[in-house]
């Protein structure tokens, strides 16, 4: 397990360096009043005492839940009193954490190593020894939290689960990398929590040097420090875990998997399709550029209104992920948008012929809504399908499109735009003759 305090530096075991004399234990039963909490106020810690790689004071998130699970710390620990109290090197207590190359490996203190300080014997737990003589605790609960001796002296369980990652603490020992470029200034802290944890970010700090010499064999490829999925899963990350899923921060190439993203991922993948491919298969991306999946926001709100005049502009943009015989058909027959379908059942696009194109005009008539929003009626309509019923040889007989005064001023309309004009009539047409 990684270290639950993380330390200064990996010092030598050498004698402690002489300095004021050792606190005088009261004999308090029950809880402390210190080792509670990071702090002994209720201030926030500084961002300097903060793991290198915390962002600006108050947005630091801490550490990812997906690498390190919540913990639960039933013991009473005061850091600052241990290393500047009594000046005690951290591997005093964790004094395997320059031997470890493994989080499955248990860094905290085992009890014999408090024993060797404190006087107590945890040799037998099922009947702890607690220290004799004045300046000794005379309880269990002067380290453990909660402690009762109602509860047939039994203490609360200390929970740290292994961290979701690699990691090689000998190696880091090996290049004279102290504790606190990993875990902050722990020494000047109470109860170290799982806050003092490394932050990616310090972590690429040394990863991604580009000093040869400075990086070392670190590698800053994602499995270096990252759990690999499965073997058939072409060695891409595991994202997932019971306590959390791992999403990338915005600093990582502005990779942060916020709402914009959908819009954003294609400049990322572009710049570097490799970095997505870690985490990500090939048919991740498919599922949404095929058609298969598409994300509700691909298109705006009132996209269902509009889409006709985007499909007829850009057919084969649609067509890229709808196909017309199964998707835009099978909704038309539904909705009445087409020469064929149950409209009995389903009912039509538009209001009933009567009420729809007979006269008299009343409120509804499509003359009307076409002045209202003529664009609705073009994005499925072309001009041609108003020239069945308004041409001259219309339905039933036609409806005239030049009133009786049209001659005066159709030589101004036809310079404006003569395409209207072309719909009946030939550019050439004689027609056309007496308006030019």
């Amino acid at each position: 397990m990684i270290v639950l305090a993380a330390c200064t530096a990996f010092a030598q075991d050498l004698p402690a360096p002489a300095g004021p004399p050792a606190p005088r234990f009261d004999g308090a039963l029950g809880d402390t009043a210190s080792g509670l909490a990071l702090m002994s106020s209720d201030d926030q810690v500084p961002l300097k005492w903060l793991p290198p790689g915390a962002v600006g004071q108050g947005q630091d998130r801490g550490p990812s839940e997906a690498i390190f699970p919540p913990q639960r710390l039933t013991l009473h620990f005061n850091h600052n009193t241990h290393t500047k109290g009594q000046h005690l090197p951290c591997t005093a207590c964790h004094d395997r954490a320059r031997t470890s190359e493994s989080v499955a490996d248990i860094l905290t203190p085992k009890a014999a190593t408090c024993d060797s300080c404190h006087g107590t014997d945890h040799a037998d737990l099922n009947a702890v020894r607690a220290a004799t003589g004045a300046e000794a605790p005379t309880s269990c609960g002067f380290c453990h939290v909660g402690y009762r001796e109602t509860d047939g002296n039994r203490v609360a369980k200390f929970e740290l689960p292994r961290a979701n990652m690699v990691f090689n603490h000998k190696a880091h020992a090996a290049r004279n990398i102290g504790c606190q470029q990993c875990h902050g200034q722990v020494e000047e802290l109470e109860l170290a929590t799982r806050d003092q944890m490394p932050r990616m970010l310090g972590c690429v700090r040394c990863h991604q040097h580009p000093d040869p010499d400075a990086r070392g064999e670190a590698k800053a490829t994602c499995d270096t420090c990252h759990l690999k999925s499965t073997a058939g899963d072409g060695g891409r990350i595991r994202t997932t875990f019971p306590s959390g899923t791992m999403h990338p921060q915005r600093w990582l190439r502005n990779a942060e998997h916020t709402p914009d993203f959908v819009q954003r991922h294609k400049y990322v993948a572009a710049n570097d399709s490799q970095f997505c491919a870690n985490c990500h298969k090939e048919d991740f991306c498919t599922n949404c550029h095929d058609g298969r999946v598409r994300p509700r926001s691909i298109h705006p709100n009132d996209y269902l209104s509009m889409h006709a005049i985007e499909g007829r502009l850009a057919t084969q943009k649609c067509t890229s992920c709808h196909r017309e015989q199964s998707f835009c058909l099978g909704c038309h027959q539904r909705t009445g948008v087409s020469m064929s379908g149950p409209v009995k059942d389903a009912g039509r696009f538009h209001p009933p012929k009567a009420e729809w194109s007979d006269p008299p005009r009343r409120p509804g008539h499509h003359s009307f809504e076409a002045n209202r929003n003529l664009n609705a009626c073009v994005s499925c309509h072309i001009e041609r399908d108003c020239v069945t019923c308004h041409g001259g040889q219309g339905i039933g007989g036609g409806f005239n499109p030049h009133p009786g005064t049209f001659a005066s001023g159709c030589g101004s309309l036809l310079r404006r735009n003569p395409r209207p004009c072309y719909v009946c009539h030939d550019p050439g047409a004689q027609a056309l003759e007496r308006c030019r």
